[in-house]
């Protein structure tokens, strides 16, 4: 693509649907863009990891640092910006992403999120005695939200470059 003045690529999905793994290789294919994940500005804007937060603060605190990231990054063009797994959850945040950007439902189902996440330790809503049952609650609730993006981009048992064309395909025939 060579327009410079691109509309963002957000990426909206499950801890574990390969957000941040599509978003990185993304921007690898895409000169003009930068990629940014939120939860990585997040802590870097607070010092403390997303654990940290909630366990020091509370969800409630973090979705509000979530919500100013997204302000932020919302008001910019050419960025792929991987957003954490609840973010879509707030109406605001919705309309903000959709404001300057095309959003990207990487839809996966719970049991191949929970094999893509059960060994990681840092995800604090998922620190609980069940976490395959708390991945499977929460995509039941998310998932409307998720719906709502423009494009939902099936991952299960696809390639990393399957999804990648996928994404590129509608983005280019989303903006003709």
């Amino acid at each position: 693509m060579e327009i410079q003045d691109n509309l963002n690529i957000i990426l909206v999905g499950m801890p574990g649907a390969g957000k941040s793994y599509i978003g990185g290789k993304l921007a690898r294919l895409l000169a003009h863009f930068t990629y940014i994940d939120t939860d990585d500005e997040i802590e870097k804007s607070v010092g403390l990891t997303i654990s940290e937060i909630f366990e020091k603060y509370s969800e409630k605190h973090f979705r509000k640092l979530e919500n100013k990231i997204i302000k932020e990054f919302s008001q910019t063009r050419n960025h792929i910006i991987s957003i954490g797994g609840g973010a879509f959850e707030n109406p605001e945040n919705i309309k903000l992403l959709n404001q300057n950007g095309i959003t990207f439902y990487l839809k996966t189902p719970a049991k191949e999120l929970f094999r893509r996440v059960e060994n990681e330790n840092h995800r604090p809503l998922l620190n609980e005695n069940s976490p395959q049952k708390i991945i499977e609650k929460l995509l039941i609730k998310r998932e409307k939200n998720y719906f709502k993006a423009n494009f939902v981009i099936d991952t299960y048992q696809k390639q990393a470059y399957t999804i990648l064309n996928d994404i590129l395909k509608e983005y280019e025939n989303y903006v003709r």
